[in-house]
Order: C-alpha cells, then sequence, then structure tokens
C-alpha cells in the first residue's frame, strides 16, 4: 500500500494543508500520505490528521503547523492534546475488538466508510451507517464493526473540555484495556 502503516484495504488518505501567500492568496501548504499507526493486532489503525494545542488556534506566521509537528514530533499526544483539537481518522477491521474507553473531551465521530457500533454502558449498540455522526461527551464508550468481511473508517475531532463530574464524583480519561498501549492525554490532571 502507499501510505506507510496503512493495515486496511481502504482507499489511502492524502492530507491537504493550505496556508497564505505574502500577498495574503490561499495557497497550497503541503499534500502528504496517511501515517498510519496499528493498534490492537492490526484490528485498527490511527492516522493522525492535524492537532492544534490551544484554543483558539493561532495561525498567524503558521504558529499551528510548528505547533503541529511539535506535538506528533514528541510521541507523547493521547487521544486528546489538552487545551487543543485532534483530528484523526481511525480504520477498524471486520468484527474488531471493542475497546470502551473514555476520554476527557467533546468528540465528533463521522463514519466515512461502512457501518459502526457504538457501544455504550447501557443500553443496545447504536449501528451508525455512512455520514451518521456521534457527539460523544467524556461518555465510556467503544467502536465496534460488525462487519464479517468488510473494513470501516471514521473521522474523529476530538476537543479537549473541562473536567467532567456527575453527582459529585470527577469522570477522568480511562483507556481501558487499551491502557499501556495507548498514550495518556494527560488532560485530567
Amino acid at each position: 500500500m502507499s501510505n506507510p502503516g496503512q493495515i486496511s484495504p481502504l482507499r489511502p488518505l492524502t492530507r491537504h494543508i493550505t496556508t497564505h501567500n505574502a500577498e495574503g492568496k490561499a495557497v497550497l501548504h503541503s499534500s502528504t500520505a496517511g501515517q498510519w499507526k496499528s493498534f490492537e493486532e492490526s484490528h485498527m489503525a490511527f492516522d493522525v490528521i492535524y492537532t492544534t494545542s490551544q484554543f483558539p488556534a493561532d495561525l498567524n506566521e503558521d504558529a499551528d503547523l510548528t505547533a503541529h509537528e511539535k506535538v506528533v514530533q514528541s510521541g507523547q499526544l493521547g487521544l486528546v492534546n489538552p487545551r487543543g483539537t485532534v483530528c484523526r481518522v481511525v480504520d477498524f477491521a471486520p468484527n474488531n475488538p471493542c475497546v470502551v474507553h473514555r476520554t476527557q473531551s467533546l468528540d465528533y465521530g463521522i463514519v466515512l466508510e461502512g457501518q459502526i457500533e457504538m457501544v455504550l454502558d447501557e443500553g443496545e449498540p447504536t449501528l451508525m451507517q455512512r455520514g451518521d455522526i456521534a457527539v460523544q461527551r467524556a461518555t465510556m464508550h467503544g467502536w465496534r464493526n460488525p462487519s464479517d468481511t468488510e473494513w470501516a473508517r471514521m473521522a474523529f475531532v476530538l476537543q479537549d473540555c473541562k473536567p467532567l463530574t456527575v453527582d459529585g464524583a470527577a469522570l477522568k480519561e480511562d483507556l481501558g484495556i487499551a491502557t499501556g498501549v495507548l498514550e495518556p492525554s494527560r488532560n485530567d490532571q
């Protein structure tokens, strides 16, 4: 496959970043192939498309581009980037193991290819079709591809959020069985 680390047969991704020239005209900054990282014995793979490290983002003199490269090169990016955002694409193998977890974040999850079951603490899984969007609000959740043969792909935008408490109890990040596999986000301390 043309994208490093990509394990799924889905179409490779290319990230296109824009910027401005000296006259303030929109120009293409860069186009790069996806950079995939495989997890769960190749049952899923992540491609971090972009991060910001503050809100609102500072685009002046390409400060956001510099901050993104610093975050990625640090090797310490968790699911959430403290005080910022993360845009990530995730490919799920057929019948992938469902990793139930909680992030201290407000997430938008968009099904791009296939079908995904959203699994929560209570109730039956919710089947999401291509084009469906989940607004995930710091809940325990997991994603499962119910297909026996087809891969699925989702795009996620995760935004750091204020600490969440329910009935006086702080609900912190919980990576479940991915603890020690995924970097902690360090945004709930």
